[in-house]
């Protein structure tokens, strides 16, 4: 893997979320142990040839196309409560409004 193509992959996540990307990530930042400097997030960015949860995303996505939907994955695990929620980043404000009109009593 190129080293500069993740480094700018964490640059992009930094600046879309409002942070820095760290220097020198990991234990050997005296910033934070994460990929980005922020003041309330914690942002670990993993760059992978192919990540099965992405595939899984994919196959999610075309079906929601054909609906003309939002595609939306949560995980969970087994004794663990809650779950995760994976969202193109292109859509989170989308699925965080629609979460907060479920709030306020809005549905869907």
């Amino acid at each position: 893997m190129n080293q500069s193509d993740w480094k700018g992959r964490e640059r992009k996540t930094a600046d879309f979320f409002g942070g820095e990307r760290t220097p020198l990530s990991g234990m050997n930042s005296k910033h934070t142990g994460a990929d980005v400097i922020h003041d309330e997030l914690f942002i670990e960015h993993k760059q992978r040839k192919s990540h099965a949860v992405i595939r899984l995303w994919d196959k999610t996505k075309a079906l929601a196309t054909k609906e003309e939907k939002i595609p939306v994955v949560t995980l969970s695990e087994k004794g663990r409560p809650g779950f995760w929620v994976l969202v193109k980043e292109k859509d989170l404000v989308a699925v965080a409004n629609q979460r907060q009109r479920v709030k306020h009593g809005g549905g869907s």
